[in-house]
């Protein structure tokens, strides 16, 4: 009994030591895992600590890279950069950049082109001429009224701003001389957009008017008396681009019947083609007979005379880009929704305005240039950063923003304002036809006169400056540089420059550029202009010249420039809904627009 008690202790006994063993050996087991567990922890979290430095390095390159993308990529070439949103600068290179010209480097001189900028090479080989012919003497008299019909008054009233209407009264001294009747002095309109009140007088010098017809037309200040009572003239309306056979169907009849008659809305109403010698009439109705009145002359030569202590030399810019007027062309300049929002909401105003297509408008060449690519077209064609602009312009489609880039490319802008006093301006700032006859005046006497539209004051002043010495005068090929203006970022500045000269040919203002009978008389009065006696020019001392048939090609193309008083519908039968046009103009229940539009 004693011995098996004792086999059982030594058994439990070496069961115990083995347990013991087995448990020891499990804790070294566990405690070896732990270790090996926090060793692989420490191992992973100094790898995590290595990526997460090297994604944080990617990370910032990444946005450094698109960073510097973001900066020095230029924008898309579409149509949504000709508005700038940002004054251009003028850099410390002397290179001016647009904040829509990244790429294209304008330069701030014009450049050595090899010419004379400032005037026309063949300018000598014409001259103005429109004194009548003998045959056309022989019919008048010493004496307007010998010719004149007894009982026969002619009155007009005149439409649009003071240019449209400058066309009117050319054109009824003419209309006055095919019905052999007495012309009353022209009623001016005061009922279109400007709501100008001046009458003849106040803007034209109608005694030098009346004397210097004499001998073509009678002319008489107001409609005399019928029998101590008020004549009460016949109204009527002839149709646009009347010939002299319309004007003695339509309107002698009523003459001989009525014996007064006023012809209304008298703008564009008869036509580009006549004989010669009522061509004559015609220039010398517009270069000799309306002279301004005596105070608009004297500080018309003011502005001039201050223009040349800047300069001896200047350039004047006719710049169109009112809001309303880019509203009613339907054009797009980039300035996203509120652009659209802005002009959209004036164009609503107009009943009959189809749609607008702007890419088609302006790939036609119906769109004003802005105020920077009028700026890049004259650096273009060598004018450099010291050239001295007078611009005249009226309201310009948000203000300053877009005329910065002008100023930027051409810092010495003057304008009216700017080169005289208030006290000055007074008499004349509150009259829109008289501040018009200033720059009028300004712009005829400046060495190169430019415009960024076809408008009225555009072609009479091109016609003139052609009449008096072929000055220079450059209006824009729209439809070609259109095009360039969208591709500019994508070349070289001489690349630029050498199609803007290319483009150019032909709207410089050379004699000869338009065809003879082509486009606006008042623009190409061709049937006054002579050439010299005993004079070649060079195309006729070499027919076959490149330069020659270039110009030619392109002339042609000028031919199929906007003729927009042709073409186009009669603005002023256009009706605004609604009697008030937002922020900008207030309108009657049918405003006379078209002079705004086209003068």
């Amino acid at each position: 009994m004693l011995m098996l008690k004792n086999l059982k202790q030594l058994i439990f006994s070496v069961e115990m030591k083995k347990k013991k063993r087995e448990r020891n050996n499990n804790n070294i087991l566990l405690q070896a895992s732990n270790e090996l567990f926090i060793g692989l922890n420490v191992i992973l979290w100094r790898k995590r600590r290595r990526l997460f430095s090297l994604i944080s390095a990617v990370s910032g390159c990444l946005l450094l890279l698109l960073f510097a993308f973001s900066v020095f990529t230029p924008p898309p070439t579409a149509t949504d950069h000709f508005l700038s949103h940002h004054p251009s600068a003028v850099k410390k290179t002397e290179v001016v950049e647009s904040n829509f010209d990244m790429v294209l480097q304008v330069p701030a001189s014009g450049g050595t082109l090899g010419r004379d900028l400032w005037s026309s090479s063949q300018s000598k080989f014409y001259y103005g001429c429109s004194n009548a012919s003998k045959s056309f003497q022989s019919m008048l008299s010493s004496a307007a009224d010998m010719k004149t019909h007894p009982n026969r008054y002619l009155m007009i009233a005149t439409s649009g701003g003071l240019n449209q209407q400058r066309t009117g009264i050319i054109d009824a001294v003419v209309v006055a001389y095919i019905l052999n009747a007495t012309l009353v002095i022209p009623k001016l309109d005061q009922h279109s957009y400007w709501k100008d009140t001046s009458g003849f007088a106040e803007i034209f010098n109608v005694d030098w008017f009346i004397s210097s017809l004499s001998r073509d037309v009678e002319i008489i200040k107001e409609l005399p008396r019928n029998e101590g009572k008020a004549w009460i003239p016949r109204s009527m309306r002839v149709p646009r681009k009347c010939n002299s056979k319309c004007y003695q169907i339509r309107v002698l009849p009523v003459l001989n019947k009525k014996h007064a008659v006023e012809l209304t809305k008298f703008d564009y109403r008869l036509s580009n083609r006549l004989e010669t010698d009522l061509q004559k009439l015609r220039c010398r109705v517009n270069y000799q007979a309306l002279r301004f009145t005596d105070s608009i002359l004297e500080l018309g030569k003011i502005l001039v005379e201050r223009m040349r202590m800047k300069a001896k030399q200047f350039i004047a810019l006719h710049l169109r880009f009112e809001p309303d007027m880019l509203a009613f062309s339907g054009c797009y300049y980039g300035g996203g929704e509120k652009e659209r929002g802005e002009l959209g909401a004036i164009r609503k105003r107009w009943k009959t305005l189809h749609v607008s297509n702007p890419e088609k408008v302006r790939r036609h060449g119906r769109c004003p240039l802005t105020p920077e690519e009028v700026g890049l077209m004259l650096r273009a064609l060598g004018f450099g950063s010291d050239v001295h602009i007078y611009v005249a312009s009226g309201e310009v489609y948000r203000g300053e923003e877009t005329l910065a880039p002008l100023k930027a490319l051409f810092p010495n802008f003057h304008s009216k304002e700017t080169i005289a006093t208030k006290e000055e301006l007074a008499p004349f700032s509150s009259f829109s036809g008289r501040m018009a006859a200033l720059d009028y005046i300004v712009c005829d006497e400046s060495d190169v006169f430019v415009t960024n539209n076809n408008g009225n004051m555009a072609r009479i002043l091109a016609g003139r400056r052609r009449y008096f010495g072929h000055k220079p005068t450059i209006r824009p090929n729209a439809k070609k540089l259109y095009k360039l203006f969208l591709d500019r970022n994508n070349m070289t500045w001489d690349e630029f420059a050498s199609k803007v000269r290319t483009y150019q040919i032909g709207f410089m203002g050379e004699p000869k550029e338009v065809k003879p009978g082509k486009g606006e008389f008042h623009e190409n009065p061709d049937s006054c202009i002579c050439q010299a006696n005993g004079l070649k020019t060079p195309q006729e001392d070499d027919e076959n010249s490149k330069e020659r048939k270039e110009g030619a090609e392109v002339s042609d193309e000028q031919q199929q420039q906007p003729q927009p008083l042709e073409e186009d519908p009669d603005w002023t039968d256009i009706f605004y809904l609604d009697k008030e046009l937002p922020d900008v103009i207030t309108k009657q229940e049918h405003p006379e627009v078209e002079g705004f539009f086209s003068d």
